[in-house]
């Protein structure tokens, strides 16, 4: 567990927020779990898994609260039809059978662009640094990446990192994919069809904090008014 890692940050007080904590948390257990049951190795359990599932967990946590963040605050801004929307939401199209029921009063404009923005959503992981970005630049106009980096270095590790875009973006990129290999291929060495990768409690608690860390930093930077 990070210490003191709530402090750095205040946590954000909402359902999406607590709902990614909690998916946070059964990884973690997961691992927990996994660190129990290590003095009683068997042939017949592979101690290895409850790391490689608490993994896909914790990647699963960020994914779905990112998803849940961004259509929050999404209809938070089209409710207030506010001159300050970013310029990509402004610009969002809807397709006609959805402004049809807007103009029927079936629904409302918010309404129909969150529930049209969900159903393309809900196709597109958000396991790739790049594609964060652009779903983001319907809520902010900030570079986030950037200044995530930047929040991380100042408030978790008071200064003593230089985490720049660039090293953020690839530490997540470096998760997900270990993510991918172990959800799509097995977790297999690449040309191998019995062994596979090793991985242990300390690597994979290092990629759940990182997760944790760089959820909170997104939220600092769609938080702050600065």
């Amino acid at each position: 567990m990070i210490t003191g890692l709530h402090m750095a940050v205040s946590r954000p007080q909402t359902r999406q927020f607590e709902a990614f904590m909690t998916n946070l948390s059964y990884a973690r257990r997961m691992v927990e779990a996994g660190r129990m049951l290590t003095p009683f190795r068997s042939p017949t359990i592979d101690i290895d898994d409850f790391y490689r599932a608490a993994w896909v967990q914790a990647v699963g946590a960020i994914d779905h609260w990112l998803h849940e963040e961004v259509l929050r605050r999404v209809a938070e801004l089209t409710i207030m039809d506010s001159p300050e929307m970013p310029h990509q939401l402004r610009m969002y199209e809807l397709p006609l059978h959805r402004v049809e029921a807007v103009r029927r009063g079936e629904v409302t404009l918010s309404e129909a662009v969150v529930e049209h923005l969900r159903d393309k959503l809900a196709v597109q992981a958000l396991q790739h640094p790049g594609k964060i970005s652009e779903v983001l630049k319907l809520v902010t106009e900030k570079k986030v990446w950037f200044e995530a980096a930047g929040c991380i270095n100042q408030h978790f590790f008071q200064g003593r990192t230089t985490f720049n875009e660039k090293k953020l973006r690839g530490r997540y990129l470096e998760i997900t994919q270990r993510r991918n290999k172990i959800a799509h291929d097995a977790d297999l060495i690449d040309g191998d069809l019995k062994q596979r990768r090793p991985i242990d409690e300390a690597e994979v608690t290092d990629a759940i904090d990182w997760i944790e860390r760089i959820a909170l930093a997104i939220a600092y930077v769609l938080d702050d008014e600065g």
